[in-house]
């Protein structure tokens, strides 16, 4: 956290500047529907630096072809979808914000995704309080949340969603997207670059193409901006058109096969500094006289459900054993105060480095970094609840 930034916001925060950031995002991605953080994370060069190099030389470990071969097969055979790709095109890494040395912060990992996130909705937030700071003592000035300039960034990302097609060919699939707490993203993604949200049960499939209904004609589909998550297609029971072992013509982005071994599987196969041990409880031998210093964890859980932070010999004796290997023993972090608030209270705070690649690409690169924060035990929602300076927020540095 730059120190110097937080105390001259914190100097200038009022609840009529918070009220105008978050009009100022209203007027252009409609109702925010999830918990919007009163602050930014103001970034310094240092912890950026870090985090983004500890991101790539994870996901570089995940690409090492003896360890893909082994996640691979834990993809189940009825979600099995045709034409995988070498690398996922989205990918983000979450890191816990933790004590560093010589106090200072680093960064532990405390999660992987394979799919898109909030990308363009980040840009949003960003611009909304650079605004905003021009007429802030201390903060006027060019600020960023891109890792690379502007240009090349919004260029990364446009590549990497379009992959070469054009706008209306593209469409972002989630189930009733309409109803998604990420709605604000999609209206970002249409806005920055023209692809339409389409719910995946409105699709429309004759022979091996897709098409979506607009205007009273059906479009084809030629690639998808994948927001589908299985957890949420099997608690909810949606029902669709296709079935996803088939041979499509369509691309995706990023493919739904990588779901399963980069966002769920990995944890327990990275060895790095900044991945906290995890081991699948069906090998874990002796257990721990104390479990105070870890974590128990699904993984293959919807929205963080059935995570145990305060784990017991008990909790670990209800998973039953043929389930034990879809759970893991995790080293628990310990949450540096990243920030305080301007009445002084330590807020938490999760960095997540977000990488893209188009589909001609050969790696991962970085682009944006989003934040969310916390003064519950988890970043979720249901810890949060009636809590201010939590949710959703975006890194700034200096431009």
């Amino acid at each position: 956290m730059d120190a110097a930034y937080r105390a001259a916001f914190n100097r200038a925060w009022t609840p009529e500047l918070y009220g105008r950031y978050r009009a100022r995002l209203e007027a252009q991605l409609g109702p925010i529907p999830f918990a919007l953080a009163e602050t930014p994370f103001f970034m310094t060069p240092a912890l950026r630096d870090s985090l983004t190099r500890s991101a790539l030389e994870i996901v570089q470990q995940l690409a090492q072809p003896a360890l893909l071969g082994q996640l691979m097969k834990v993809i189940p055979s009825q979600y099995d979808t045709p034409g995988m790709d070498p690398l996922p095109n989205c990918v983000q890494v979450d890191f816990a914000i933790t004590p560093g040395p010589a106090g200072g912060l680093e960064g532990k990992v405390v999660e992987l995704q394979a799919f898109p996130s909030g990308y363009a909705m980040m840009t949003y937030f960003a611009d909304a309080w650079a605004a905003e700071f021009q007429t802030l003592p201390g903060l006027a000035g060019g600020w960023s949340c891109f890792v690379r300039p502007r240009e090349e960034g919004m260029r990364l990302m446009r590549d990497t969603i379009l992959g070469g097609e054009a706008p209306e060919a593209v469409a972002l699939v989630d189930f009733e997207p309409e109803r998604q707490k990420t709605v604000p993203d999609f209206v970002a993604t249409e806005r920055l670059f023209g692809v339409e949200s389409v719910c995946a049960t409105q699709l429309v499939k004759q022979g091996r193409q897709l098409f979506r209904r607009k205007d009273g004609r059906l479009v084809p589909v030629r690639r998808i901006y994948n927001r589908m998550v299985f957890d949420e297609l099997e608690h909810k029971g949606y029902r669709l058109p296709f079935a996803w072992n088939e041979s499509l013509d369509v691309t995706w982005c990023s493919h739904p096969n990588w779901y399963w071994p980069w966002s769920k599987y990995s944890l327990p196969f990275l060895r790095h500094p900044a991945v906290p041990r995890s081991t699948f409880l069906s090998e874990v031998g002796t257990l721990p006289a104390d479990l105070s210093g870890y974590v128990l964890k699904p993984l293959f859980s919807f929205a963080g459900s059935g995570v145990v932070i305060d784990v017991t010999q008990e909790d670990i004796s209800r998973v039953p054993a043929e389930q034990r290997h879809g759970w893991v023993l995790q080293e628990k972090v310990t949450y540096a105060p990243a920030i305080h608030a301007p009445d002084g209270s330590p807020v938490k705070a999760e960095v997540r480095v977000m990488l893209l690649r188009p589909p001609a690409a050969p790696a991962l690169e970085p682009i944006i970094h989003l934040v969310r924060l916390s003064r519950g035990k988890m970043l979720g929602v249901d810890q949060n609840k009636g809590l201010t300076w939590v949710g959703g927020s975006v890194g700034l540095w200096r431009a």
